[in-house]
This record gives C-alpha cells, sequence and structure tokens, in this order.
C-alpha cells in the first residue's frame, strides 16, 4: 500500500504542477501568484512522496500539507474557473485515500517488528 501512496502522491503533485505549468504557457486563467503556488505545493509533494516512501520522520506530514495547499488553491481555481464543487469533492478523496494508504502501511509495519 505504501508504493501505491507514494505513486499516488507523486502523480498528485505533478499533475498539478504540469497542469499550472501548461495553463501558463496557454495563457493564465488564473493570477500568476496562484499559479506559482500551484508549482510549488505540486512540487514540494513529489519530494514529500520520496520521504513518505523512505519513511523519513514528517514525511507523511510535509505531504498532508502540500496536499492541503493544493485543496485550498483549487477552493481558489474554482471560484475563477467556475468549476464547482465536484472537482473539490474528488481532490480530497483522494488526498483522503492516500494519506490512509500511507498510514495503514505504516501501522503494519511497526506490529511486524
Amino acid at each position: 500500500m505504501l508504493t501505491l501512496a507514494t505513486l499516488g502522491m507523486f502523480a498528485y503533485g505533478a499533475y498539478s504542477a504540469v497542469w499550472a505549468i501548461a495553463d501558463v504557457v496557454q495563457g493564465a486563467r488564473i493570477e500568476l501568484w496562484a499559479e506559482a503556488l500551484i508549482t510549488l505545493a505540486g512540487l514540494l509533494l513529489i519530494l514529500a512522496a520520496a520521504f513518505v516512501r523512505v519513511g523519513m520522520p514528517g514525511g507523511l506530514s510535509v505531504a498532508i500539507s502540500a496536499m492541503l495547499a493544493l485543496q485550498a488553491l483549487e477552493v481558489h481555481t474554482a471560484a475563477h474557473l467556475e468549476s464547482g464543487l465536484a472537482p473539490q469533492i474528488g481532490r480530497a478523496v483522494l488526498a483522503f485515500f492516500l494519506v490512509g494508504s500511507a498510514v495503514a502501511d505504516e501501522s503494519t509495519r511497526q506490529r511486524r517488528r
């Protein structure tokens, strides 16, 4: 499950960063500061995915904070693009699944010791 959580976090972070860069290249639909923060949070989530995979203390906390930042920026983006509530709910469900998968694997690993 940890591999699934790590790959999911990596993909979520990469998607967010690439989406923001592509949006800027095509003609920014939201403010540049928001695009920059989405890219930064996406890159932070990619880094945090590596921390979660190696079991670094605090790695999951960094991943959660990056996903919360992406969620907050999605609220801002949804207001500008009028995309509604569905994408936000989807991102929240994905974040809960990824964190739950990482936590479940960590508790399984601790029971084996």
